[in-house]
């Protein structure tokens, strides 16, 4: 091979659309049922983190090309709009094979060992009460929506965190009609609950979405008023750091003021809940200025990686890989 024919595009791999092949074969294992049932729920999970940090650092390094230079060709020849349309295509594929994993493979072989995600049309009367009790003990007093009308405008979403929009009609407590409200959920809180066996009837292993939990109780936070829908989304947003090591004495300094800014930058991917109506998806990209290639659509819970919750609280070690025990090789004990 000539030296001069190394610049030839057909010789590269895009590195973003490599890093989603990666991640489609972590996906992979999800679905290898050679491999202990919770542990393939952890791959899921893994493949889902994985996704969020490709465009919080890797499309939103693209995004920032396109603005500072959309004709820029990479190594593969292709141009940053180029690019992201591809990754928009093959990020979409990946996160609905992501969902049918959960909901076609996963899902079903869980509630085979008795490990039961609840959905909230089948509870059972026990069970709702001390949901219900829960919400009010632990969710009311520290859930504050807000309204958006010309007094308060739409608040700052923190990034990767869940939130609801909600659709009313009627007045609040102070004769206001915004129309829609925004509710962000506290971060500290855990996104599945596990049911207490004694007092709600349910198995070692059942468990509620918080989303579940909110949706059914949301009419609590808006007294006189009426809900006409309710539906989950979470905002990806630009994470990568930028700190010129030659503008800067103290580099320490300069990194904490980029954490705590990565939680408000640039809005690179927004996912929703499947079952929004159109005019509310609409209203959210209009919002956040997002492309229909960055809204994904989501037919579960919108972050799926916190499904890694229940993995250290059931135990059932023939459902996990047998644990390392290190230990020294003979030849030098």
């Amino acid at each position: 091979m000539e030296i001069d024919q190394l610049e030839n595009p057909e010789y590269y791999i895009n590195r973003e659309l490599s890093l989603l092949e990666f991640n489609v074969r972590v996906l992979a294992q999800a679905k290898d049922e050679t491999i202990p049932l919770l542990e393939r729920l952890k791959y899921l999970c893994i493949s889902c983190s994985n996704l969020d940090e490709f465009y919080e650092v890797r499309v939103a390094s693209v995004l920032q090309m396109e603005n500072i230079d959309p004709l820029t060709l990479c190594t593969d020849g292709l141009t940053p709009s180029e690019q992201l349309e591809l990754i928009g295509v093959r990020a979409h594929l990946l996160v609905d094979e992501q969902y049918q994993v959960l909901n076609e493979l996963l899902i079903p072989q869980l509630n085979q060992e008795n490990i039961h995600f609840i959905r909230r049309d089948k509870w059972t009367e026990a069970q709702r009460k001390w949901i219900e009790t829960y919400f009010n003990k632990e969710l009311l007093p520290i859930l504050t929506p807000v309204g958006l009308d010309s007094a308060h405008p739409f608040p700052r979403i923190l990034n990767k965190s869940l939130n609801f929009i909600i659709s009313l009609t009627g007045k609040d407590a102070f004769g206001r009609n915004s129309g829609r409200a925004i509710l962000q959920v506290p971060r500290a809180l855990p996104h599945i609950i596990q049911l207490p066996e004694q007092e709600t009837d349910s198995g070692t292993n059942d468990f509620v979405f918080l989303s579940s939990i909110i949706h059914a109780f949301v009419n609590e936070l808006f007294t006189g008023m009426t809900i006409k829908g309710c539906h989950q989304f979470r905002v990806t947003r630009n994470s990568d750091f930028f700190v010129d090591d030659d503008a800067v004495d103290d580099l320490m300094h300069a990194l904490e003021g980029e954490l705590v800014m990565r939680n408000y930058g640039d809005e690179v991917r927004m996912e929703i809940d499947g079952n929004c109506p159109e005019q509310t998806v609409f209203f959210l990209k209009e919002r956040f200025i997002m492309n229909v290639d960055r809204v994904f659509q989501a037919k579960g819970p919108v972050n799926l990686s916190r499904l890694l919750e229940i993995y250290d609280v059931i135990d059932r070690p023939d459902l996990k890989f047998t644990p390392f025990k290190p230990s020294i090789p003979s030849q030098l004990a």
